[in-house]
């Protein structure tokens, strides 16, 4: 009797899977508009590469008599990545700044804190996510970064499904273009007089242990020689010094979860010897 009732429920529970099915599929895309401008712009983009370069023509005497394209290249690769909090209060705030024209703001990858991860360009485009910044002798660090965004609002603590996903998203970023262990930093480490992010509670240490940035040793015995130069220090490290005091706040913020302190006592100075030299 059971199975003869099962099998007469059998067409009606199918017909309510595609029903379910149906309605799941024809659900709006609430970013469909926005992906067709993504489709758009990565077209005109991909169809300017495709061009010979035009001959420059300085002097009419010396203009070449054919274009001549070489045929040893390949795309520019991502040297650093750029990790950020957004400063909002959701995912869905975050993605929908980064969907909308007067922002100008962008960010490869946004990674939510239940470990999703929102990739929203491709890696070999160009992010508007580091603003004004300089690292090294690097001051266009758009160019040459992936920006990552976590889903924070720059006072909590992360989300250990968001560390997991950060920690495996940054393996395969490290892997796939060889980026540098010390080329894992902080927007507050290029930009440390407008940015403190990611915030005072972001783990450095725990994704050093990984190979994604430097990080210090046991202090105890190191001996700072009497030549040392706090401020060449924090710039061999990577410190833009047009503020001196923003450096050492970022530097403090990030090394030693200190928010107040503006200036570097001795222990502070051993931890950025140290770190001056894993960057030599």
């Amino acid at each position: 009797m059971q199975m003869r009732l099962f099998a007469r429920l059998l067409p009606v529970v199918a017909i309510c899977l595609s029903l379910a099915a149906g309605v799941n599929s024809c659900s709006p895309n609430p970013y469909a508009q926005t992906n067709k401008s993504y489709k758009k712009q990565s077209r005109n983009l991909a169809g300017g590469l495709q061009p010979l370069p035009v001959p420059m023509t300085l002097d009419s005497t010396l203009s070449p008599k054919y274009a001549v394209g070489t045929v040893n290249f390949d795309l520019r690769k991502p040297n650093f990545v750029i990790i950020h909090h957004t400063a909002q209060n959701s995912c869905e705030q975050t993605l929908k700044t980064f969907t909308l024209e007067r922002t100008k703001v962008s960010a490869h990858y946004v990674i939510c804190k239940d470990g999703t991860i929102h990739h929203m360009l491709n890696d070999y485009l160009r992010a508007w996510q580091a603003g004004i910044s300089k690292w090294g002798n690097n001051t266009d660090i758009n160019s040459s970064s992936i920006g990552i965004e976590l889903d924070n609002n720059g006072f909590e603590s992360f989300a250990e499904p968001q560390m997991v996903s950060l920690l495996r998203l940054l393996d395969t970023l490290k892997r796939k273009y060889a980026i540098p262990t010390g080329n894992f930093i902080g927007h507050s480490d290029i930009a440390p007089k407008r940015k403190v992010d990611p915030n005072v509670t972001f783990p450095w240490q725990r994704l050093a242990q990984r190979g994604f940035g430097n990080w210090y040793d046991d202090t105890t015995n190191v001996v700072i020689p009497p030549s040392f130069d706090h401020l060449l220090a924090l710039r061999l490290v990577g410190y833009d010094l047009a503020d001196t005091t923003a450096a050492i706040r970022a530097f403090k913020r990030k090394y030693l979860q200190d928010t107040l302190s503006r200036t570097l006592a001795e222990p502070d100075e051993k931890i950025l010897y140290q770190l001056m030299r894993k960057s030599q």
